[in-house]
This record gives C-alpha cells, structure tokens and sequence, in this order.
C-alpha cells in the first residue's frame, strides 16, 4: 500500500499545501490566503490539496504543519496562559527580577506570579545554596487554582539541572501532572535573562499550541484521515504534536526553514543562500549541510530578548504584494507596507487601484501575471527604476549573509521569487527549482525528526571524549522523543567552544541528531 503524507506551512500571505508520495514527489499543491485566525486558511489549504490529490484518505498516514499560531499569539499578546515564573537563585541574582527589560504590557500580562526561591548552581555543578524546598511548596499552594502553566529556571541549569528537575517534581505533586511546567535547561542555553525569558515564552503559548495541535487533527479527522501529525521545528527538522505542546516556542520561525529544506531537496542542493519571497517579506536564509545555518545572537520575540536557537536569518519588507508609490517628479518609495494576500484585489494588473512590485514585474514584461494592458500607461522608465532598487535590495541582503566574497549558490523560492531575474550579483548561479512556488509546504513535509542538546561541560572532571559522547547520547535521545527512528539517527552537527573565561576547562558542546520519521503501522492512527 502507498503512504502518502501532507504538507502545510503558514505565511503572511498565503497558506501553502502539498501532498507527497511515499517517494516525496508532489501529487497536488496549491494556496489560500492565510486568514486572520490562521486555522481557517489551514484547513481550506488542506480541504484543496486532499480533493486535487484524489488519493484514498486511509493512506495519508502523515500530516506536517509550520504554523505561525504561537509567534502571533506572542507578538499581539492574545490566547496566553496563565502563567506563574519562578526563578531558582536566590540570593545570587535578586539585584536583577525576572522580566526585566520585556515590554511593558508583555510584563503586565505574564507578571502575575513572579518569585525567586534559594537555590541554583555554579558553572561546575557546585551547588550555590540548598534548593528551598519549603518555599516551592508555599508557592505551589498558593499558584494552585490560579496558574495554568508555569516557568522554571535555575542558575547554570544548562550543567545542573538537579533543582529544575525538583521543582517540577514539587509542582506537579501540589498542581497536578496537567499543569505543563517549562524548565529552562530543556529550552535556552547559558545566559539566565535570555534562557529565562525563552522559557517564560514557552510557557505562555503551550494552549495556543494545544488548541492548534487539538484543532488539526480534528480537521484531518474530519476528511477521514487518520494521520500521524508533526509540527515543524525553527531547525528545519519535525517534531511531535506531544513534544510540540511541551515546547511550542520551537515552532517561532519555522516557516522560513521550511523554505530552505525545502529550497535544499527542490534543487538537491545542500550548500547555498535561499532567497525566499513572498507576499509581504522576502527572507534570506543559508543552507549548511542541507540545514539552516542557526544564528549566534540572543534574538527579540515579541520584544523580550531570547537566546534559544533560532535561525539566522535576514527579513526585508519586499515581496509580490509591496506597494510602490511614486511622485510626480519620478521619485519612489518601495514598502515596507504590502496588499498582502489582497494582491488579486487591489494590485493594478487585476483591476485594482494599487501599485505593487508585481505590477512593476508585469509592466516590464519580466512576468505574465494578469492584465498586462492594466499598467501599459506606466513610465516604463520609472518601473526600470523601481525594479533595479527592488533587485538592489535583495542583492545587498544576500551580501549580509556570506561569510566571504566568493560568489555562492543562490536558490530562489516561495510565490514572489518570480519577481527576480535570473542573475543576481554575489550569485555563482541562480536556481529557481520546481514547485518554487510551494517550497516551505514541500519542507514541512519531507524534513527529518531532530534532538539537539547544549551544555556546558568541565573537562577537568569528565574529559573532552566523554563529553562529547554523552551530549551526542543525549542528542540522539531528544530526537526520539520528537517522533524519530532510532535506527536511522545521524548526528549532522557538533560544535564545541571553549569557554576561556571560566574555570576548569569548561566548554560548551552543542549536539544535534537526526533521522527520519518511525515509521507508520498501517493499523496505527494520531
């Protein structure tokens, strides 16, 4: 019997799907406009694809989504739990409170139940002072009924998660096992503010992810499809629904990945700069090793400043639906506001009243889109303009990103790409793979399972052989609870950095591993 598995992935513009063969070429595509509440335009996407691909629904035994459900609900503060945030440091980091420098009405909403307990660890695992085991417990009691979801975080938990690991014990003795606790060694990396900031995060999105999670399984039940479901990671690779609701913060930025897996088996490509446009923004991105490149700087969500992994990535407000103004005397502004998914309605080539960077394309004859005759009045002078600017832009962009200036690989995806030409400078070609158009739905549904671990380790105690060994085991551990094989694991990336300025030989090891999905019993459902 053939497997066959769907692929979704949510942009600004359009929701994009795919259904694949167990072989993973495409059997049906297509687009909606992303609603304003996201779901509805997932499940006119996913309603489509399953019509067009008129396959038997009782073999569509996998189903990828990369939603951007959590970042909105971060970025408009709508949806988020009830949280309570407890910090394991006292006395050491009083001076400075949790929250600190996240935007005021962010603050106010996840600020409720703030306490710092006595407790946490030096960065060798020596224990600073005697977790306060009595305190957790008065909080427990007095969060109980109040909270639905809670933040831990400990000093130097990424090398001691012994307290982290006590507190949850203690707060789901007094809450109950329903109660989702976020610990802070499971998410961020060194750095308290930053990890306890991504934390607190995570925490308050766990019912968005839920209730998405919840919600697509229903609507695939509801097509008589009894899938396995995946939601997509921001490393490019999958995750479980159950790993999912635990840390839904992985899922902030996971549709430009999307893209560049995607981009990456369109071309069969493993090294090169993806150029990913679409209605509104065009994102920039590099493949390593088929993988993202991830960022190496602490990143804003929603304004509080974060340092999980994310991808390294450079956003532009350029895409299909910009809006180009032009003066009387010729001189022009591109964007950054777009029509967005209102392209077919307001852009001139469909009868519109707005100009937009496809009506430049289409002016130029660069694009068959439309009613060309729409912008035939326009000064084709000013449209070569506007055009050298909009490819100026991302070319400048695709700069930024090399790490030398040798000429590399420049692959192009996502509805607007047809916006480009086919040489860009800084490219030793230019690849527009097909089904461009639908790269990040492609992504989402051919990606892999990974784990990745990051701690820090003192050598002086274990040795760099035995470290390495054990964050790879722990890498490899992680990626099966996320819904890997465990017989088809690879560890794709390690990267080891001395830390100099701390004692002991510490150095921080960061591991991930990754494999393709367990596979499917055909008598298996979600």
């Amino acid at each position: 019997m053939s497997i066959y598995r769907i692929g979704i992935d949510v942009g600004g513009t359009h929701t994009d799907a795919v259904l694949l063969d167990e072989n993973n070429q495409v059997i049906a595509e297509t687009k909606a406009a992303t609603s304003a509440d996201v779901s509805t335009g997932i499940f006119h996407a996913m309603k489509a694809v399953i019509q067009q691909g008129q396959v038997p629904r009782n073999q569509i035994k996998y189903a990828m989504l990369g939603t951007t459900h959590c970042t909105n609900a971060i970025v408009e503060r709508k949806r988020l739990n009830e949280i309570a945030v407890i910090r394991i440091g006292a006395p050491a980091t009083l001076a400075v409170k949790p929250l600190i420098g996240v935007p005021d009405d962010l603050r106010e909403k996840l600020g409720q139940y703030v306490y710092i307990v006595r407790g946490g660890h030096e960065f060798d695992g020596r224990e600073i002072t005697k977790l306060d085991e009595t305190d957790l417990y008065r909080i427990a009691y007095e969060i109980k009924g109040k909270v639905n979801s809670v933040a831990v975080t400990s000093v130097f938990s990424p090398v001691s998660r012994g307290h982290e690991a006590r507190a949850a014990e203690i707060l789901q003795e007094v809450l109950g096992e329903h109660i989702p606790v976020s610990l802070s060694s499971e998410i961020g990396s060194v750095g308290l503010l930053e990890r306890e900031n991504a934390t607190i995060l995570n925490a308050a999105v766990v019912n968005v992810a839920k209730t998405t999670a919840d919600g697509f399984i229903e609507a695939l039940k509801n097509e008589g499809i009894e899938a396995r479901v995946f939601f997509g990671q921001n490393d490019g690779t999958l995750m479980s629904v159950e790993y999912a609701v635990k840390y839904p913060i992985f899922t902030i930025a996971c549709g430009p990945t999307n893209s560049l897996r995607g981009a990456s088996y369109l071309s069969n490509t493993s090294d090169a700069i993806v150029v990913d446009v679409g209605g509104t923004t065009t994102d920039i991105g590099v493949l390593i090793h088929s993988f993202p490149r991830e960022s190496s700087l602490a990143v804003e969500i929603g304004g509080a400043r974060t340092n999980f992994r994310m991808p390294d990535l450079i956003s532009i407000g350029l895409g299909g639906g910009t809006i180009i103004r032009v003066g009387e005397d010729g001189a022009f502004t591109i964007g950054p506001d777009s029509v967005g998914y209102q392209l077919p309605e307001k852009g001139l080539i469909f009868g519109g009243d707005t100009l937009t960077a496809t009506d430049v394309a289409v002016g130029l004859g660069k694009v068959q889109l439309g009613d060309p005759a729409k912008v035939a009045h326009l000064d084709k002078s000013v449209l070569e303009k506007v055009y050298a600017e909009l490819v100026n832009h991302v070319e400048q962009a695709i700069d930024k990103m090399k790490t030398s200036a040798a000429p590399v690989p420049v692959i192009l995806v996502g509805g607007g790409s047809i916006l480009l030409p086919d040489e860009l400078k800084g490219a030793s070609e230019v690849i527009r793979p097909n089904y461009f158009g639908v790269a990040n739905a492609i992504g989402a549904a051919i990606s892999q399972v990974s784990g990745q671990v990051e701690r820090v380790y003192s050598l002086q105690e274990l040795g760099r052989e035995k470290a390495l060994e054990m964050a790879k085991q722990e890498a490899r551990n992680e990626a099966i609870k996320a819904g890997a094989d465990p017989d088809q694991l690879v560890v794709v990336d390690i990267e080891d950095v001395p830390l100099a300025y701390l004692p002991g030989n510490a150095t921080r090891i960061r591991v991930k591993a990754a494999g393709a999905l367990a596979k499917v019993e055909e008598t298996e459902v979600v």
